[in-house]
């Protein structure tokens, strides 16, 4: 009987994953880092560089509010010194030219790219990012439009920490972001591999 409710409960978990609209492309420490030792964090700001094309300020306040939640659920506490930046980036492709990850001169790195299109980070990633932090395990192409990437970074050190990446935020056919409950999701999907895991399990529903 156990056995029959463990397969019954299993093959649920993967109806409910198929159904899905979200799906994490990539979720990856740097620098063997240990992210339990940071208490803090905080989330960039546009004045920090500028929105990615086509987001308007609604959307990014309904991604900051899904991430901050995340992080919370984990611990940590928002403070605006905090040496942990984590930083959004949007793939775009509405014929836009996004900002490289590298400056001009160095070869494109292996990591989110899409069609000739680059992640479109708010805070400059060029500043943090280089060729060695490139994620060998992402496979060109893959990326799509409105996929959600998210680094964390210790921005005094420009040290890379983790990066994770989520498809897709952009409603299929209609080119329009996803709504409050739409966002919260892909960003509940874009944690579900993050090292630090919540303190109390969420409850399933």
């Amino acid at each position: 009987m156990k056995k029959m409710l463990s397969l019954a409960a299993l093959v649920m978990a993967l109806v409910m994953a198929g159904c899905s609209p979200f799906a994490l492309v990539n979720s990856e420490t740097y620098n063997n880092a240990d992210l339990a030792d940071y208490h803090t964090f905080r989330i960039v700001t546009p004045d920090e560089g500028r929105l990615p094309p086509g987001m308007a300020m609604v959307t990014y306040y309904n991604i900051a509010a899904a991430i901050r939640e995340q992080m919370l659920e984990r611990g940590f506490t928002e403070d605006p010194s905090s040496p942990m930046l984590i930083n959004i980036g949007i793939t775009i492709h509405r014929e836009i030219q996004t900002e490289p990850a590298l400056p001009p001169g160095y070869a494109p790195y292996a990591g989110p790219y899409y069609n000739g299109y680059y992640p479109f980070f708010i805070y400059p990633r060029n500043v943090y990012w280089s060729s060695y932090y490139a994620n060998a395990r992402v496979i060109t192409g893959i990326y799509k439009e409105g996929v959600l990437t998210m680094d964390i970074v210790n921005i005094d050190r420009k040290l890379p920490l983790y990066s994770a990446s989520v498809a897709t935020i952009i409603n299929n056919g209609q080119a329009q972001f996803r709504n409050l409950k739409g966002i919260a999701e892909a960003v509940q999907t874009l944690f579900s591999e993050f090292p630090v895991k919540p303190l109390v399990p969420r409850r399933l529903t």
